[in-house]
């Protein structure tokens, strides 16, 4: 088949550091390539991929250091010429989350497939779905679709790994990991709070966007010591695995309806748990008292640190793995979000 993949431009194809949606279109591209379909990824320029690849921009708009950029009309620029392009393709696959790009494809919707990869939850997106009803999409997981039960819902797809690339780990660092982004929504407070009161440090890698400084500096540098709490600041693709597989447990105390937490997988892969909150799709990839636990408040989140430590590591890593990937004797139930 003949795929094209639209990406967002926000970061590269796979990302330098943070982008899990980049990581994950990344993936699937080199992945139906080997499978023998010709692809094309329209995408920053200095994106990796087994693809063909078209740049739609001379780079990420979050690399970009032009003092002002239009993700708008960089997007609109994009998606121009893919329709331009559009009979060249099988399948036109968007991984754009506001739909703006459903009006230049509303006449050959049948050969398009849109999955959102943020929270659906904005107040204009049911108005906008509805004018748009037939365009067939995809979740990544079943929590995200709520906010739109009336879209062309067409399967539930949620995130996968490539096998091979997760080794298992030791969990000796001593430390909980939080990793990702600073933001309100991400809560490291709640983190830097589960770290304190159950005596563990506490090892941040996440990045700072711009509108987020202000409140990164007022609420959490304040309390970044070197020794309970330390900044390692934002992390490499390659740094990653010694960093989850050192870690004691992953802390993932969100505030929002998160559509799906890849790093969440991704501790698994190396055996490392995850304490998360009951938000977004934590329930649905968590296996609660197995590969973590799912807590609602912080009282239950410090209660679970020396429960993660108690879990066997092999055995989750396993389960993250899927059928076949068990310890002798062991037939655990796998979750639909194992390694693809």
């Amino acid at each position: 088949m003949k795929i094209a993949q639209v990406a967002p431009l926000f970061e590269r194809v796979p990302p330098r550091a943070y982008g899990g949606t980049e990581r994950i279109i990344a993936w699937l591209c080199d992945g139906l390539a080997a499978r023998g379909h010709e692809v094309t990824l329209f995408a920053a320029a200095g994106s990796r991929t087994a693809a063909r690849l078209v740049p739609s921009r001379p780079c990420g708009l979050r690399e970009d250091r032009a003092p002002r950029v239009s993700p708008t009309a960089a997007h609109l620029a994009m998606l121009h010429e893919v329709r331009r392009r559009q009979d060249m393709f099988d399948v036109i696959h968007c991984h754009l989350s506001h739909f703006q790009h459903f009006p230049f494809f509303e006449r050959c919707a049948g050969r398009t497939l849109t999955t959102p990869h943020g929270r659906l939850d904005y107040a204009d997106l049911p108005a906008a779905l509805a004018c748009w009803p037939s365009m067939p999409m995809s979740s990544i997981s079943l929590s995200q679709r709520r906010p739109l039960p009336h879209a062309n819902w067409v399967a539930n797809i949620p995130h996968g790994l490539p096998r091979g690339r997760y080794g298992q780990g030791s969990g000796e660092g001593g430390y909980l990991a939080f990793i990702g982004r600073f933001s309100r929504d991400k809560r490291a407070d709640r983190a830097i709070a589960i770290a304190r009161l159950s005596g563990l440090p506490l090892k941040m890698a996440a990045k700072i966007d711009a509108d987020d400084r202000a409140w990164f500096e007022a609420e959490i540098a304040p309390q970044i010591d070197g020794t309970v709490v330390e900044y390692l600041g934002e992390i490499s693709e390659a740094e990653k695995p010694a960093f989850l597989g050192g870690a004691v447990a992953l802390l993932f105390p969100i505030d929002w309806p998160e559509p799906f937490g890849l790093v969440v997988i991704e501790a698994f892969a190396h055996g490392t748990p995850a304490i998360v909150w009951r938000n977004g799709a934590m329930p649905e990839i968590v296996d609660d008292g197995v590969t973590g636990f799912v807590v609602d408040d912080l009282e239950a989140a410090v209660a679970a640190v020396p429960a993660a430590l108690a879990l066997d590591r092999r055995a989750r890593r396993c389960r993250a793995r899927g059928p076949g990937a068990r310890p002798e004797g062991r037939a655990p139930r796998v979750r639909e979000t194992v390694l693809r």
